[in-house]
């Protein structure tokens, strides 16, 4: 199942980034073996299992690599694997006698996924951070948020899991693929303050062209242009327009009923406030379902600003069979699609243990060996 069904992936236990680019993976058919600490977590979010969705179709052992034996544990487990995932500050799996120098002595095609946000050097390497630090150090913080008013945090998005964990399961694929021709592993560096930037690439040619300002809001793409923005609806509730070029902003113009009207042209900016109070004066006078059928079947670049829960339950979504239920929670199906060798969730989260045996069974331990990493401190189920 999965494009790179067979890849044997061990990851150490993190939270946000690792466990995204492990579940990406996972999803893609990897079989991804997590190493987990013995008992409950210190590791800030008390997330139960069974609702982790991160930790979907992988499975488990435990271990305590501070123990004097659990290096030595982990790097049986390392000379198994072809990539491992590993979220700890740099030097941390350096002075647990796990760096990439004593793991690829062992397996020379390993490809060692580190991740972290600030990068493995560099003034900021060693110091704490959030998604909302790196996204903030990266640029792409400061381009989102409403003119006047203080930066919006998109969430953990940009800095975790696009500009993080996706990153780093991109690096790692593109690493197995190297190994996979010249026999030889290396480590991959993603930071999730250069993943954040990367994903604003497009906006480094803006600003050489002159033809974007870093004041928020008055751009085309950052809410500044009336006609790429959301509206409030009759019933509180909001629709999303991106009608940028002219036949849909003609189109728009039309479902709104202002196409007879005496109105600024689109691209002069001077208009824009007019614009979008006319715009949002319209809006207003009917509920965002009333939008949505005065819209059916149009190019005008109009969307419902749907809730979590409301987007799974959306036609387009059901059709498409976007959303999946893994042991009782909704949650998103594996993406991109592949024609022939289609993704899929192969378990649900594990609890800590889980699995293991059976995975170091598919890995190639004998039984003699299991019973050998047992007597070193790994836990199984």
């Amino acid at each position: 199942m999965g494009p790179i069904s067979g890849i044997r992936v061990l990851e150490f236990e993190a939270i946000g980034p690792g466990p995204f680019g492990g579940m990406m993976l996972a999803d893609m058919g990897a079989d991804v073996l997590l190493v987990d600490r013995p008992g409950n977590s210190d590791l800030g979010l008390k997330r139960e299992r069974w609702m982790d969705v991160m930790m979907r179709g992988k499975r488990s052992v435990t271990l305590d690599m501070k123990s004097p034996s659990g290096a030595q544990a982990a790097v049986a487990l390392a000379a198994r694997a072809d990539a491992i995932i590993e979220g700890f500050r740099p030097g941390v799996m350096e002075r647990l006698g796990l760096g990439p120098e004593v793991l690829l002595a062992r397996n020379p095609r390993l490809v060692y996924g580190r991740m972290t946000g600030w990068g493995q050097d560099g003034p900021l390497a060693a110091r704490a951070g959030h998604d909302i630090n790196y996204i903030a150090l990266g640029g792409t913080l400061h381009a989102i948020g409403r003119a006047g008013e203080a930066p919006v945090p998109p969430l953990n998005l940009l800095g975790d899991f696009g500009g993080g964990g996706m990153l780093l399961a991109f690096g790692i694929s593109a690493a197995l693929l190297n190994a996979q021709r010249t026999g030889q592993g290396q480590v991959v560096d993603a930071a999730m303050v250069e993943g954040a930037s990367i994903l604003a690439a497009m906006f480094s040619g803006f600003l050489a062209s002159k033809s974007w300002s870093e004041q928020r809001a008055v751009n085309i793409l950052d809410g500044g242009a009336p006609w790429y923005d959301t509206y409030e609806t009759k019933d509180g509730k909001y629709v999303a327009i991106g009608s940028i070029e002219a036949k849909f902003y003609a189109d728009l113009l039309g479902r709104l009923g202002l196409a007879s009207e005496v109105l600024p042209k689109q691209h002069e900016r001077v208009g824009w406030p007019e614009l979008r109070a006319r715009f949002s004066a319209v809006f207003k006078s009917k509920t965002r379902d009333e939008w949505c059928a005065a819209f059916e079947g149009s190019d005008a670049c109009f969307a419902p600003v749907l809730t979590f829960s409301e987007a799974r339950a959306h036609p387009h979504n059901v059709a498409r069979g976007a959303f999946v239920e893994v042991a009782g929670v909704p949650q998103p199906a594996p993406a991109p699609r592949f024609s022939r060798t289609p993704g899929g969730v192969a378990r649900k989260p594990p609890e800590r243990g889980e699995g293991g045996r059976e995975a170091l069974a598919d890995w190639g331990f004998a039984v003699g060996e299991i019973q050998e990493l047992e007597s070193l401190g790994l836990g199984l189920k």
